[in-house]
């Protein structure tokens, strides 16, 4: 019978053949120690999160706070769904055919596994496909991206990776039991049908395609900033910008760094025929790297504030004894004097006004 085609039966092949293993102490031991950090440190950047979107009511912040909040709620959310199922798993001896005999359980894994896989990757390219727009377009951005419109673009990317995640379920096809016997995956062992490499192939180019945006937007935002830095001579800074550009970047760097094993893997995966006999074992370690990618998260918005940056500038340049960043680079300004400054640098007849201005003041 084809394993993948019965729900009843799906994925308990696999359990006689176990080609890799984990100490269940140990395992037990650190999904809690993860699960506890990740809901932790979380939570934490919940409240700074929320924190600043009471105290900052700028739309040009807002958004970005939305959005960020959006992002480390699923990661929180991820810890605490996924890492249960997981605890539960290692508690109860991975004996799958003993609680999991109508692969109920094993399909819920895997769709939360998919879900919140995906989710954060869409949320981290949105978050800069949004900067991006509020640093090079600030007028467009001020009026169109309110926050009903954010909120609609957070309910969109969620449904989209609800979506992805359901499936492979609605094509009948479970959610299948991993060699380790720790998680439910797609199909990652003797991959022969068409629609099995399709899954895999789906959720490693969508993630890569992710990571591929997020860079490229935040490049053009890092860009534009100092563009705009070097040709406004006014004192008016964009610290908020400045924040949010340097906590995507980090994101970025987090997601593609924990990201890339476990997308490459799977693209390999669902691409080759022949698989090594290490598979469960590099599936399992990119995993592993992966989970980190929640864990590391909510970090980037609790240690790279302003307030913090700054501490840490003035420990820099007491160390240092040296200047290497001007400080009106962190002085917040209004969104009145960020739009006044982009307008001023993006129009040409404005910038005429402004070299011509030294001459008149010379003549009189």
């Amino acid at each position: 019978m084809n394993s993948s085609k019965s729900p009843g039966l799906a994925g308990f092949g696999i359990l006689k053949n176990t080609t890799c293993h984990t100490e269940k102490k140990i395992s037990v031991f650190f999904s809690i120690i993860f699960m506890t950090v990740g809901i932790l440190s979380n939570s934490l950047a919940i409240a700074i999160l929320m924190k600043a979107y009471q105290r900052f009511r700028q739309k040009s912040k807002a958004s970005f706070l939305l959005l960020a909040s959006g992002l480390v709620i699923t990661d929180l959310f991820g810890h605490l769904i996924n890492g249960a199922i997981a605890v539960f798993v290692y508690a109860s001896d991975k004996d799958w055919i003993r609680f999991n005999q109508s692969n109920i359980l094993c399909s819920v894994f895997g769709i939360c596994m998919v879900f919140f896989g995906l989710c954060p990757l869409f949320l981290g390219s949105v978050m800069a496909v949004e900067r991006c727009i509020g640093v090079t377009k600030p007028i467009f951005h001020s009026t169109k991206m309110t926050s009903k419109h954010v909120k609609m673009m957070l309910t969109m990317v969620c449904l989209f990776a609800v979506l992805i995640a359901l499936l492979p379920i609605l094509r009948f096809r479970a959610y299948q039991i991993q060699a380790s016997r720790t998680w439910c995956f797609y199909k990652t062992e003797h991959v022969e049908d068409w629609e099995d490499r399709f899954y895999l192939l789906l959720f490693s180019c969508l993630g890569l395609l992710a990571l591929a945006i997020s860079f490229l937007c935040n490049a053009v935002t890092g860009i534009t900033l100092l563009r705009v830095k070097f040709k406004s001579q006014q004192r008016q800074g964009r610290s908020h910008h400045f924040e949010m550009i340097i906590q995507l970047l980090a994101i970025m760097c987090v997601s593609c760094i924990c990201w890339s094993p476990f997308l490459v893997t799977m693209a390999r995966i669902g691409i080759n025929e022949n698989h090594s006999k290490d598979t469960c074992e590099t599936i399992l370690f990119a995993l592993r790297m992966a989970t980190w990618n929640q864990i590391l998260d909510p970090w980037v918005y609790i240690l790279l504030r302003k307030a913090v940056l700054k501490n840490l500038y003035k420990i820099t340049r007491g160390c240092c004894g040296m200047h290497i960043i001007n400080l009106h680079m962190w002085e917040l300004s209004s969104i009145k004097n960020s739009l006044k400054v982009a307008a001023i640098s993006e129009s040409p007849v404005s910038s005429k006004q402004i070299n011509l201005q030294p001459l008149s003041t010379a003549g009189q």
